[in-house]
């Protein structure tokens, strides 16, 4: 690892992301998340790499999808209508199994919105990031060297799982500046690329990269065949940090940026006597339900919040199972949760004094 440096957050990706081999970027600008690409393209010609401003987002991950396929590390960034207008692209990713790794710094939403910070994108990501029967990886990091680590985490799974990876961060992550050591080139981890198109010479079959087919029943067998690979995914790579769960009697549950202020709140209610804990998904998919689902166990019940109307809030009902009250406080539009609010929605849950 390097020494600590202090790094904005969308710089930090973009400089993780060539540390962890990616020599390839293919982008378009857009608020909050314009530094990862104005990063990329004052450092990719200094190191023999690609940068690459498309005409448009569609453009740009139908660049990354041939990247992928020829074997390389290849990344893109965006921010929340820019994701949705790559979404034709990264179904075409997924139904090619190609792995790469998607940035997307949220902002508000639906439409234009605003550029404030957002986790409003959570189904977008989760549930229909493109359309057919798909997954991403789906990373939520709630700190700038978190953030870094994550570019690594995304690279290796999506390579050994041969899945599209995305880091799901927001305005505020992508602008804040923390200090962070970087882990240095070698420490790649290495993945068969065999079936990458990168030329034959006549000594192997052709390799096609297609998400056509064209018989109902070869497209099924391939759906079925690339959920194992997804029921690998969640039994093997679920990532979620637990916080005082010990002893707590409430569980909230945050993930990104606002799980740093839910810690907050956390703090001033333990100093008030009431015990609460925190369960933050670092995967967002696959979703930790075990964790959750052991928490029934012995809390009495539990408190998601979000910077969205509640769109992670159906995923802890359903590891709830209705054992235990589910709760939501949250803030949409860009404005962000504070402690003194999370504190009193806590204490306003089944009489928590």
């Amino acid at each position: 690892m390097s020494e600590r440096v202090l790094v904005k957050g969308n710089e930090a990706l973009a400089e993780a992301a060539i540390r962890a081999g990616c020599r390839h970027f293919f982008g378009y600008p857009i608020t909050p998340q314009t530094e990862v690409a104005t990063y990329m393209a004052r450092k990719m010609p200094k190191i023999g790499g690609t940068y690459l401003q498309a005409e448009s987002e569609v453009a740009a991950i139908n660049m990354v999808y041939g990247a992928a396929a020829a074997g390389v590390r290849v990344m893109t960034s965006s921010s929340s209508p820019g994701i949705s207008l790559k979404s034709e692209g990264i179904s075409y990713l997924a139904g090619s199994d190609l792995p790469c790794l998607i940035i997307n710094i949220q902002r508000g939403g639906p439409g234009l919105g605003g550029i404030q910070p957002s986790q409003a994108d959570y189904w977008q990501a989760t549930r229909a990031p493109g359309h057919g029967d798909l997954h991403l990886l789906v990373y939520a990091p709630n700190n700038v060297q978190e953030m870094v680590n994550l570019v690594f985490e995304a690279y290796d799974k999506a390579e050994q799982y041969r899945v599209p990876a995305m880091i799901l961060g927001d305005g505020l992550l992508g602008q804040m500046m923390e200090p962070v050591s970087f882990p240095e080139e070698g420490e790649i981890k290495q993945h068969d690329k065999s079936w990458a198109v990168t030329g034959h010479k006549n000594q192997r079959k052709h390799n096609i990269v297609n998400s056509l087919y064209l018989k109902a029943d070869e497209l099924e067998k391939t759906v079925l065949d690339r959920f194992e690979r997804y029921a690998q995914i969640e039994a093997n790579e679920v990532m979620v940090e637990e916080y005082l769960m010990e002893d707590a009697e409430y569980a909230i549950v945050a993930f990104g940026a606002t799980s740093r202020i839910a810690k907050a709140a956390i703090q001033q209610l333990r100093d008030q006597g009431v015990k609460v804990g925190l369960i933050r998904p670092i995967t967002l998919w696959p979703f930790p339900k075990e964790a959750i689902a052991k928490a029934c166990d012995k809390v009495k019940g539990f408190l998601t919040v979000e910077m969205s109307m509640g769109q992670m809030l159906d995923d802890v009902r359903l590891a709830v199972n209705g054992r235990k009250p589910v709760e939501f406080f949250g803030h949409t539009g860009g404005i962000v949760p504070t402690p003194a609010e999370i504190v009193e929605a806590v204490k306003a849950m089944g009489g928590a004094k």
